[in-house]
C-alpha cells in the first residue's frame, strides 16, 4: 500500500504509517477463573516500549474526532474533556512522558479515574477505528498518568494568592472533586461536604474495587488535601447541617450530590426480604472491603445465593462480577431490551457511539464460571415470589416485545402472553437506573427541578434559581458518565470563579 502524507503532517507526526506498521495491543487482564479470587485491579500494563509503539497507531487527524465530545443522534462521540488525544499520542511515542502528562493535564484533572473506569468514547470516535483497531488511547492516558504519579511530575500546587473567597461544595463525587480542585487553585477557600464516610462519592461506593482500587482516590484526595482543600465527612448537608448554614459561611455553594434516587421494580412480591438497590449492594460491599476485610460481615452477601440482576448497564454489570467474587450460586441478568447486534448497524455509522454487543468483565467472568453468558434480553419481572418467612425465593419473568406505539411513535417493550416463567431467585439487585437529584436536598436549598427531577438551570449554565448557588453533575444533567461529571464539575467551577471575581482565568 502506498501512503501519501504531507508535509505539514509529517512534521506533527512521529509515525506517519504508524496505524499501518503496528496492531493494536492493550493491557492484558487476568483470567476470569484467577481474577475472581480476590477484588484487586486486573489489568497487567504493557511496557513502556510497547506502549511508545500504540502511541505510534495515531493518525494525528486532520479532523480528529477523538477529542470532539459532540453529541451525534443523541449520543455522546470523542472525549466530553476534549483531551488532546492525538497530541499526548504523539508524544508517547517519541518518548516524552513528562509533556504528555502536561498536555493530560490541561484538559482532566483526574486522568487516573477515567483511564479506568471510562467507556472510551474517545477510542469509539477514532478514525482508526473506522475500518480497523482504534488506537489504545485509553491505555495511553493510564501510562502518562501512572508514569507522571511514578516519577514525581504530581506534586502538591496550592494557589500563590488567596481571594478571601469561600466555595462550599457539597457531594464528594467526579464532579465535585472536579470543581474543588479547579476552585482551590484559582485561590478560592474551598470546603468540600460528603454525608459518607469517606470522600470520593460514586468513584468510591458506586464502582468496585477490582474497577477503581480505592487507594488511587486516597492518593488524589491527599493531594488535594495538601493544596489546600479542606474535605468534611459524614456531613450530610440537607438533614444533619441545614442549608441556611452554608448560604450563611460560604459566598458560593456548588451542589454536587448526583443522581441519587434509583429507578425502583413495581411488581407484586416487592415487599419481600432479599430484594435491594445495585448502589446499596456495592456500597455495603467495598464499605467492608475497606473497613475490615469482610471480617465484619455487614455486607450483603451473595455466597450460595442464586442472584438476578434486573439492568444491563455499567452498575449491573459490576453487580454480575461483584456476585461472582462474593461465591453466588448463580447469577441471572435480566434486560428489558433486544440483544444488540455483533456490528454496527446502517443507521449506526461511525463516529457515532456505536450501540453493539460488548461483553464486559462481569460476564466474562460468569460465562467463566457458570458456562453461559448471564444476560436474558427482552425479559422482565412479572412477580417477586417468596416463601412463608417473607424471603425471597423466586422469579415469575416474563417476556417481552417490540411495538410501535400508533400514537407517539415510540417502540414499547410489552410483555408477551403465555411465556411467563419461573426461575430461582435468593437475592435480587435492581440496577435499572437513577432518577434524579434527592429531595431532601434540593428542598434545603429551594432550587428549581426539570421534568426529569434534575437541578434546573438556563440551558450551558450552572447558576441556580437561588442566588448564590450552583450545581454540576448528575445531579444538574442526570445520570451519566465519570468523564461527563469531571468536565461538568470543571465547567462549573468556571461560572463560580466568574460570579466572584467577574472574569474567569480557569
Amino acid at each position: 500500500m502506498k501512503v501519501c502524507v504531507s508535509r505539514e503532517v509529517t512534521k506533527n507526526m512521529g509515525k506517519p504509517t504508524g496505524f499501518l506498521d503496528y496492531e493494536r495491543e492493550d493491557s492484558a487482564s487476568a483470567s476470569p477463573l484467577e481474577r475472581i479470587k480476590n477484588f484487586q485491579e486486573f489489568h497487567t500494563p504493557l511496557t513502556r516500549e510497547k506502549q511508545k509503539l500504540q502511541g505510534a497507531r495515531c493518525m494525528a487527524c486532520g479532523v480528529p474526532f477523538c477529542q470532539s465530545g459532540r453529541i451525534i443522534s443523541g449520543m455522546a462521540s470523542g472525549c466530553p474533556l476534549n483531551n488532546l488525544c492525538p497530541e499526548w499520542n504523539d508524544l508517547v511515542y517519541t518518548g516524552n512522558w513528562e509533556q504528555a502528562y502536561e498536555r493530560l493535564e490541561k484538559t482532566n484533572c483526574f486522568s487516573e479515574f477515567t483511564a479506568r473506569v471510562c467507556p472510551a468514547l474517545c477510542e469509539e470516535a477514532c478514525t482508526c477505528g473506522l475500518n480497523g483497531a482504534p488506537v489504545a488511547s485509553k491505555a495511553n492516558e493510564l501510562a502518562i498518568i501512572e508514569y507522571a504519579w511514578e516519577n514525581g511530575l504530581i506534586q502538591p500546587n496550592p494557589p500563590k494568592v488567596r481571594t478571601g473567597k469561600k466555595v462550599a461544595v457539597v457531594g464528594s463525587g467526579p464532579s465535585g472533586l472536579a470543581a474543588a480542585m479547579q476552585l482551590n487553585r484559582r485561590g478560592h477557600k474551598v470546603t468540600v461536604y460528603e454525608r459518607r464516610d469517606r470522600v470520593g462519592g460514586l468513584l468510591r461506593y458506586g464502582i468496585p474495587n477490582m474497577k477503581l482500587d480505592k487507594q488511587i482516590i486516597d492518593r488524589r484526595v491527599q493531594l488535594m488535601e495538601a493544596e489546600g482543600v479542606e474535605f468534611v465527612t459524614n456531613a450530610d448537608i440537607g438533614a444533619d447541617i441545614k442549608a441556611e448554614q452554608l448560604l450563611k459561611e460560604y459566598d458560593r455553594v456548588l451542589l454536587c450530590c448526583g443522581a441519587a434516587n434509583p429507578r425502583d421494580i413495581k411488581a407484586p412480591g416487592r415487599e419481600l426480604k432479599g430484594i435491594y438497590f445495585a448502589v446499596d449492594f456495592l456500597t455495603s460491599v467495598t464499605k467492608s472491603l475497606l473497613d475490615s476485610n469482610f471480617e465484619d460481615k455487614k455486607y450483603i452477601d451473595a455466597k450460595d445465593k442464586h442472584v438476578v440482576v434486573i439492568g444491563g448497564g455499567d452498575t449491573g454489570n459490576d453487580c454480575v462480577g461483584t456476585s461472582i467474587r462474593l461465591g453466588a450460586k448463580s447469577v441471572t441478568q435480566l434486560e428489558m431490551m433486544p440483544m444488540p447486534p455483533v456490528e454496527r448497524a446502517d443507521t449506526n455509522p461511525w463516529p457515532e457511539w456505536p450501540k453493539v454487543l460488548k461483553t464486559d468483565y462481569g460476564q466474562q467472568e460468569a460465562i467463566a464460571v457458570f458456562g453461559h453468558d448471564p444476560r436474558i434480553y427482552q425479559t422482565t419481572v412479572a412477580e417477586f415470589i417468596g416463601n412463608k418467612k417473607g424471603e425471597l425465593k423466586q422469579l415469575k419473568i416474563v417476556t417481552l416485545s417490540p411495538q410501535k406505539d400508533e400514537r407517539t411513535g415510540r417502540m414499547n417493550m410489552v410483555p408477551v402472553e403465555g411465556s411467563e416463567k419461573v426461575i430461582p431467585a435468593n437475592l435480587v439487585l435492581i440496577a435499572a437506573g437513577f432518577l434524579g437529584s434527592q429531595k431532601y436536598v434540593t428542598d434545603a436549598f429551594r432550587v428549581e427541578l426539570d421534568p426529569r427531577t434534575n437541578v434546573q438551570t438556563a440551558k450551558g449554565c450552572y447558576q441556580t434559581n437561588i442566588s448564590n448557588v450552583f450545581t454540576a453533575g448528575d445531579m444538574h444533567r442526570g445520570q451519566s458518565l465519570v468523564v461527563w461529571a469531571i468536565r461538568e464539575g470543571r465547567e462549573a467551577a468556571k461560572a463560580v470563579d466568574e460570579s466572584l471575581m467577574g472574569y474567569t482565568n480557569l
